[in-house]
C-alpha cells in the first residue's frame, strides 16, 4: 500500500511538472507571436522656402536735369512799352537784335530806331533812372529800371539828355528823357537811338543782364 502511495504521488508530482513546463512554454510561444507595435514615423519637417526677390526692373532713361546753375530764360516786361523815339511808328521799325557787329564779333542785342538828330527821346515805361552815363561805344547813356527793378532799358547815343533829368529820377512812361544823337561809335552821318532790355540779376547791376529783343515788345501793341 506504501508503494502505491509513492507510486501516485510520484505521478501527480510528474504530472504537475508537465503541466508548468507546457503552461510556460504556450505563454513564451504568445509573447513571440505577439506583434510588437512600432512607433509611428513622425511626418518630415518643412523646410521654409525663403520668398524670391523681386526682380528689378530698370528704370526707362530720363532727360538728363538742367543744370544747377543754369541761367534761367529771360522773361519779358508785361504791359506794352512805347516806342521811346517821338513820331516814330512801328511800321518804320527794323528788328536788328540778332544783327553782328564788331566785324562779327558780337551780337547787337538791341534795336536801332533812325531819327533824325535832336528828336525827343521818351521813357518806353514807368520807372526811375538808375544811371546816366557816357562811354565809348554808347555816348551819352540812360539806364531805366521798371517799378519792379526786374527790367533794364537801355538809351544810347543821346545828343543830349533832358534838362531836368537826374539819377534816381521817377519817369512816368512817356516823359521826354532826352534827344536823339549819334555819340559813341554810332555815325555822325546816321543818328539814331541805340534801344536795348536787360532782365536784371539778383544783384541789380545796371551795366549787366540777360538781354531781350526790344522788337516784338515795341511792334506788340501797334
Amino acid at each position: 500500500m506504501k508503494s502505491l502511495l509513492i507510486f501516485v504521488a510520484g505521478l501527480l508530482i510528474g504530472a504537475n511538472v508537465v503541466y508548468f513546463m507546457m503552461s510556460r512554454s504556450a505563454r513564451e510561444t504568445a509573447v513571440a507571436t505577439v506583434p510588437i507595435a512600432s512607433a509611428p514615423t513622425p511626418p518630415a519637417a518643412k523646410i521654409a522656402t525663403p520668398p524670391t526677390p523681386p526682380v528689378a526692373v530698370a528704370a526707362s532713361p530720363t532727360a538728363a536735369a538742367p543744370e544747377a546753375n543754369a541761367a534761367p530764360p529771360a522773361s519779358t516786361p508785361t504791359g506794352a512799352l512805347l516806342i521811346p523815339v517821338a513820331g516814330i511808328t512801328a511800321d518804320q521799325l527794323t528788328d536788328t537784335f540778332n544783327d553782328m557787329r564788331g566785324g562779327g564779333t558780337r551780337r547787337h542785342e538791341a534795336i536801332d530806331i533812325m531819327a533824325s538828330r535832336g528828336t525827343p527821346v521818351l521813357a518806353a515805361s514807368d520807372g526811375k533812372v538808375a544811371k546816366l552815363f557816357t562811354s565809348v561805344p554808347g555816348g551819352l547813356t540812360i539806364y531805366e529800371f521798371d517799378p519792379t527793378t526786374t527790367y533794364a532799358y537801355y538809351y544810347a547815343h543821346l545828343d543830349h539828355y533832358a534838362s531836368d533829368l537826374t539819377d534816381g529820377k521817377q519817369l512816368k512812361r512817356g516823359d521826354v528823357i532826352g534827344y536823339v544823337g549819334s555819340t559813341g561809335d554810332a555815325s555822325p552821318d546816321a543818328p539814331h537811338l541805340h534801344f536795348a532790355i536787360t532782365q536784371l540779376g539778383p544783384e541789380k547791376q545796371w551795366w549787366k543782364g540777360t538781354a531781350i529783343d526790344p522788337y516784338p515788345l515795341l511792334t506788340a501793341a501797334h
